[in-house]
């Protein structure tokens, strides 16, 4: 095994939303630090467009969909809304495998690169409230987190102004506004789809997304930042396999990671060790760090690492607008790319359950996001419309993720992911197909489909299909419209202020191993029904400011039962 005698101030592991974070508040705050990742680093010519001579059919996409399945992505290929571009730097399943139990999917969607889903999610962040880290409170089901809004919005300000978020003022309770480096924007169709919608439902706010511009220099920009203090250094084609502990103190000492490309193991130590691997992997990771001292895994002492893992349920439909032919608009209120183009849409938050008032069938609610307009159509052709819904999954202590006894390539054992839908979880479904019939007759909009993991709300899809396309889709619909679709995957390694019950305390600090933090998704409580990634930047700049506050104080040797920074 090759080790280096350095001995670094943090190792963190994993550069998505979380590592990336963690590194630039580290760094800035003069650490020494040593970033691991699984992927390799980008170059230029990764950004190369796709040779595509017209548009795919909206939805469809069935020639790139089967090449990508063909060279090995026959999982990240099913995902709803599939994007050549986006769909190159995600895994391949083959080297990355999972399993999942018969008779429940699970579409687990993943990048390992430096940056990891940063390159290729939908760049949408906003912030979650005390709707959602109160939510037990508020309707007596499940627990609390131990933070409340007002522990996160100086970190929420801190990381949207160094990541650059696009948006307005809209002053809602959930989510909350948030420090905007310019305007939201809206298209004609969606200008026209706001107006009919509020004006039939008021309380469905109609607004722009909340959403950051492309980072022109192919790297997150807390990657960026950190690698200007000259304090990172960063080890591509790392896959970490284990966190080292001392058998006497039970503290963490580093970490043992393989290098995917001579495939020779490393040793490294450091003072902290930040996990940002994302929910799934973060969970296999600590499970698979056990010694005698954490015979159950890192930090299991309480067991429930592993429980209480959520996603979204998810509801999607693709529209054309009758009422808009040949229309179309390019966003023009941020910077765009050349390769991503300039992202933007429509969000209807969540609206029910809310403001002291509870509907006696169903716990918490949906929000909808999607755009409309904003492709280039023929003359005379309908402006293209999609709009889909994230339902708030409910936390259950049986939905879990465990080892397998398969291994990968690297010696890891390969996660088991079980997770299944609630009553709950089923209710909000429904609800939220009915809503994008309803919304989109208001709005007056042709349906080529809706459909969720509950089926499609109707047989008649994709009117101007082929009878093959049809049978195509409606057999391709079913792989794509599972628990993991939504892609926002959370729980594992429970925040709380109990030991007993929880993994980590309120600074994202395992109780066992006080040395450890994991501030990513899967430390959350409550999944909400916004996306997790500008809550986990959140979360990792607040953790990594306290480690490095207490960095050599004896903090990071002992649990700290009420952690505030």
């Amino acid at each position: 095994m090759g080790s280096t005698e350095r001995r670094y101030d943090a190792i963190v592991i994993g550069s998505g939303p979380g590592g990336s974070t963690a590194v630039q508040e580290l760094t800035e705050r003069g650490l020494e630090v040593l970033l691991l990742e699984a992927g390799r680093e980008l170059r230029e010519e990764d950004f190369a467009p796709p040779k595509r001579k017209k548009p795919a059919a909206m939805g469809m996409d069935l020639v790139p969909r089967a090449k990508a399945m063909a060279s090995g992505q026959f999982r990240q290929a099913c995902r709803p809304y599939f994007s050549e571009t986006s769909n190159r730097f995600l895994v391949n399943d083959f080297e990355d495998p999972y399993t999942t139990p018969f008779g429940r999917p699970y579409l687990w969607i993943r990048g390992k690169l430096l940056g990891g889903r940063m390159h290729s999610y939908g760049r949408v962040l906003q912030r979650m409230s005390d709707v959602d880290f109160h939510a037990a409170s508020l309707d007596g089901y499940g627990d609390d987190w131990p933070i409340s809004y007002a522990d996160l919005e100086p970190w929420y300000d801190r990381v949207e102004r160094a990541v650059g978020l696009y948006g307005d003022a809209d002053g809602l309770v959930h989510p909350p506004d948030g420090t905007y480096a310019g305007p939201g924007f809206l298209t004609t169709v969606e200008r026209d789809f706001k107006e009919r919608i509020e004006g039939r439902w008021p309380e469905r706010k109609v607004i722009s997304w909340r959403v950051q511009a492309p980072f022109p220099d192919r790297v997150p920009p807390g990657i960026a930042a950190a690698r200007r203090t000259g304090r990172l250094t960063i080890r591509t084609q790392a896959e970490v396999t284990r966190i080292t502990t001392d058998d006497a103190t039970g503290l963490a000492t580093g970490a043992v990671f393989v290098d995917r490309t001579t495939k020779q193991e490393h040793r490294v130590y450091a003072d902290a060790v930040i996990v940002c691997a994302s929910t799934i992997e973060s969970i296999r990771l600590l499970l698979h760090s056990g010694s005698a001292r954490h015979p159950r895994g890192l930090g299991n002492s309480s067991g429930t690492l592993g429980h209480y893992v959520m996603d979204q349920t998810i509801t999607v439909g693709f529209f054309d607008s009758p009422r808009h032919p040949g229309v179309w608009d390019a966003a023009d209120n941020i910077p765009g790319d050349p390769f991503y183009g300039t992202p933007g849409g429509i969000l209807i938050p969540r609206y029910e359950n809310l403001d002291g008032q509870h509907d006696p069938a169903y716990r918490r609610g949906i929000s909808f996001q999607g755009l409309g307009g904003r492709f280039p159509v023929p003359d005379g052709h309908p402006a293209a419309f999609g709009l889909g819904g994230s339902g708030e999954m409910l936390a259950r202590f049986d939905n879990t993720v465990s080892l397998a006894r398969r291994k990968d390539k690297w010696g890891l054992p390969v996660p088991r992911i079980d997770l299944s839908m609630g009553d709950n979880d089923r209710i909000l479904l429904r609800r939220s197909m009915h809503a994008l019939r309803e919304m989109a007759d208001e709005a007056g909009l042709r349906v080529n489909f809706i459909g969720s993991a509950a089926g499609l709300d109707s047989a008649k899809v994709w009117p101007d299909f082929t009878p093959l396309q049809r049978a195509i889709f409606k057999q391709g619909i079913k792989m794509s419209i599972v628990l993991g679709a939504a892609i926002h995957e959370t729980g594992g390694a429970r925040m709380g202020n109990d030991p007993a019950t929880s993994v980590v305390n309120g600074v994202n600090q395992l109780w066992d191993v006080p040395n450890v933090f994991v501030p990513d998704a899967s430390s959350f409580v409550s999944g909400s029904t916004v996306g997790p990634a500008l809550t986990i930047m959140a979360l990792a700049a607040r953790t990594a400011a306290f480690v490095a506050e207490h960095d050599g104080d004896g903090t990071l040797t002992r649990p700290t039962e009420i952690a505030t920074i």
